[in-house]
Parts: structure tokens; C-alpha cells; sequence
């Protein structure tokens, strides 16, 4: 009898101590302060996220007290480097076209984000790049032949010709090598991030992606583990406004990708991609808050992609001219040439014979790299295992009969020889 009535009591005791204890001081949801409510209300719509920018659209300095700050030599060189890409992709292009090479994917229009971001890290962050990324490598030293002997494929590319022009890897210059499914870069760049962060090297990493491939769910996965093991990673994303031939309108509602940081815990910020300074100043900031904080951010450069998705897409069977030409307006490459000129940094003089000896300097080296052979065609087997297992072995053998009995039909001149 007297058990029971304890176990009564110590039941009572502790219904009293949940509904009245509680109630006076309540844990809280995910130790974030929640606020209570008696009213029920629908939440619609997002708060936008404001697009930040140093120059306007005609190269104006839209706050004056940013000058004294400016490194006149560093806005040259981004001029210089926004000029070698576009230049490496016109002379490119047009290899493709004529059939020298078998793929090439330009960033006309979006020479600020490659430019300005690259400037904004350390060199010794590391990058995980999509594919409009090869203005960064270009920043980092990767030079104008390494460009063009991997897109040619020939002895000379460190990727041995196995990969598609424009899939550039530099492991001296912190560059992952470029990977084409959509998304898979993301979580990648989150597991090394979160290494550097055990390490505690003050280095972060940086994963560049289209606002297509945040429609993936590798996407999801790796914002959703940078949070939650915070992680000193910035993803950058370069809204560029279509996704191939899907406009960014038919990717997502809300605000934009930048918008998507609130759900996941994410800091986030968005910038004027078609603005260099900015895009360099954002990138910067986003550098330091991550690795001070051990933290991710988001940092979305509104941009737009004035060329095709590649050699192999046609976009005006998915937009207007008319659109094309509204956004040529807006060039990176002339906003920042107007604001040098403006301030006395630039002149037409120094602009043609910098197009003049970088167009050369890109020419000669295509007719150079075209000149080397391709790496022997037996590497197609080597490389994936440390021992060539059996099969492979068996399909090598198999390869090198055909190739010797019908070798008039192969272009064997053209291979370095086992």
C-alpha cells in the first residue's frame, strides 16, 4: 500500500514538474529562441536579398569614399585577365568550329565573376570549379599553353588527353579537376572543407555551380551537411540566368539561391556579377567569415551568359536576340574599362596593343600545341588501376591487333608511339 501510494506521488510529482516547470522555462526547438503565437498566420514570400555593387552600369563609382581603398595595379590586372579570357575563348571557339578541337564552352559575359572571385581568395584555398571556371586557373598562373594543350589533348596536358577540352585540373594550383555531371563537386568540396577545419589551417574552399545545378540534390546534401558540421566552404554560385536551355524562372521560386541560406542556417550574400570590384570585395568578405567563423556562406553573383551552353547548343531556339543584345549592354569588360578610363588608368593607346599581344601570344600557341603529338593511344587503360587487372589487359591486347592489322585506317601519326 505504501509503494503504491509513492509511486503516486512520484508520479504526480513529475506530471507537476513537466506542465508547470516546463511551462515557465521550456527547452527550445534546435536552440534557437522560438517565439509562441495565439494567432495562426500563413508565412508567404521571402525577404530579398539586396544585390551588391561598387560600379554601375556605365563604370561609375557609386560610393566615393571606396577610392582611396582601390589598388590601381590590381584593377589593371583584372582588366588584363577579363581581357585573356575572353580572348582564349574567342580564339578557342572558333578552333572548334573549324574542327581542331572536339568541345569548347565560353563565359562571354561572365568574365567579372571568374575574375573578381578568384581575386577575392587565397591562393592556396582550394577549388572545386564547374566548367565556366578557367578565368580562376588563369588567375592562379595556369598559363595560356596548359589552356590550349589541354583542349588539343595533346603529350603535353597533364590530364593525358583523357579528359574533354576545358576539363582543367592543376594540382599546384589548388584546382580539382573539372567534373561534367551536374552537382557532384558540391558535397566533394564540403568533405574537404570540413578537413581543413579538423586541421584548423585557416584555409577554406570554394565550389563554383549554376543555379541549375542547385537544382540537384548533391546541392541539398552538401548545404545541409556544410550547416550542420560547419564547415569554413563558400558556394558560389554564378546565376547566369538559364540552365542549358532552362531558364532560371522554371528553376526555382523565391529568392533566387542566396534566398535558400535562412532554411539550411547559412549565411548568404548576393553581388552584381557584371561588376569586378564588387564581385572581388564580396568574395573577400565571404573568404574571411568563413574561415573565422568555421562557418559556410552563400555568396549568388547575379551574371548573365551572353554565349551559348557550349559548341554544342544553339540558344537562339530558347531566347531572343533582343535579350542577348539588352545584357551586351552590360558587359563586365566595358564597365570596368570605362571606370579606368574615367579615373585616368587605362587609355585607348594601352588597350590595343594589350589586345594586340594577347591575341598573338594565344594564336602562336595554338599553332605550337597544335604541332604535338597526342600521348601514345595505349594510356586510354592506364591510370584507373595501379596494376592493370586481366581483362584489361585482355582488352589492350585485343586493341593493339586491330590497330596493327587495319592501321591504315587510324591516324597513327598523329600518336606518340609505344
Amino acid at each position: 500500500m505504501f509503494a503504491k501510494s509513492l509511486r503516486s506521488f512520484h508520479l504526480s510529482r513529475k506530471l507537476y514538474t513537466r506542465h508547470y516547470c516546463l511551462a515557465a522555462q521550456e527547452p527550445s526547438f534546435n536552440r534557437i529562441e522560438t517565439q509562441y503565437v495565439n494567432n495562426l498566420k500563413i508565412v508567404e514570400g521571402t525577404e530579398q536579398i539586396p544585390i551588391y555593387r561598387l560600379l554601375d552600369v556605365d563604370g561609375e563609382l557609386l560610393n566615393a569614399s571606396e577610392f582611396p581603398s582601390i589598388d590601381k595595379n590590381l584593377v589593371q590586372r583584372f582588366y588584363k585577365y577579363m581581357r585573356t579570357l575572353k580572348e582564349v575563348d574567342k580564339i578557342l571557339y572558333e578552333c572548334q568550329r573549324q574542327g581542331r578541337i572536339s568541345f569548347y564552352m565560353t563565359g562571354y559575359g561572365e568574365e567579372g565573376v571568374q575574375i573578381g572571385s578568384a581575386a577575392g581568395l587565397n591562393d592556396d584555398d582550394l577549388v572545386f570549379p564547374q566548367y565556366r571556371e578557367t578565368g580562376v586557373l588563369l588567375w592562379r598562373g595556369f598559363t595560356i599553353d596548359q589552356c590550349i594543350d589541354q583542349c588539343f589533348g595533346n603529350k603535353k596536358d597533364a590530364g593525358k588527353g583523357k579528359q574533354m577540352p576545358i576539363h582543367y585540373g592543376s594540382k599546384d594550383h589548388h584546382y580539382v579537376t573539372v567534373s561534367s555531371p551536374l552537382g557532384t563537386q558540391l558535397p566533394q568540396a564540403v568533405g574537404a572543407a570540413y578537413s581543413y577545419k579538423m586541421m584548423k589551417n585557416k584555409k577554406c574552399t570554394i565550389v563554383y555551380f549554376g543555379e541549375g545545378a542547385a537544382s540537384e540534390g548533391d546541392a541539398h546534401a552538401a548545404f545541409n551537411f556544410a550547416a550542420t558540421l560547419q564547415c569554413p566552404i563558400i558556394f558560389f554560385c554564378r546565376n547566369n540566368g538559364y540552365a542549358i536551355s532552362t531558364p532560371a524562372t522554371e528553376q526555382y521560386r523565391g529568392d533566387g539561391i542566396a534566398g535558400r541560406g535562412s532554411a539550411y542556417g547559412i549565411a548568404a550574400l548576393k553581388v552584381d556579377g557584371n561588376d569586378v570590384l564588387g564581385v572581388y570585395k564580396a568574395t573577400r568578405i565571404a573568404r574571411n567569415y568563413a574561415v573565422e567563423n568555421n562557418s559556410p556562406i552563400i555568396v549568388e553573383a547575379m551574371t548573365y551568359r551572353r554565349g551559348h551552353h557550349s559548341t554544342s547548343d544553339d540558344s537562339t531556339a530558347y531566347r531572343r536576340q533582343e535579350e542577348i543584345d539588352q545584357w551586351k549592354k552590360l558587359d563586365p569588360i566595358v564597365r570596368l574599362q570605362n571606370f579606368m578610363e574615367k579615373y585616368g588608368m587605362w587609355d585607348n593607346e594601352l588597350q590595343s596593343k594589350w589586345v594586340e599581344s594577347i591575341r598573338k601570344q594565344i594564336l602562336n600557341s595554338v599553332v605550337q600545341s597544335e604541332k604535338v603529338k597526342k600521348p601514345k593511344w595505349q594510356e586510354m587503360f592506364s591510370d584507373v588501376y595501379h596494376d592493370l587487372p586481366p581483362h584489361l589487359q585482355e582488352q589492350q591486347q585485343y586493341m593493339e591487333n586491330h590497330v596493327k592489322k587495319y592501321k591504315q585506317y587510324y591516324p597513327l601519326n598523329d600518336f606518340e608511339q609505344s
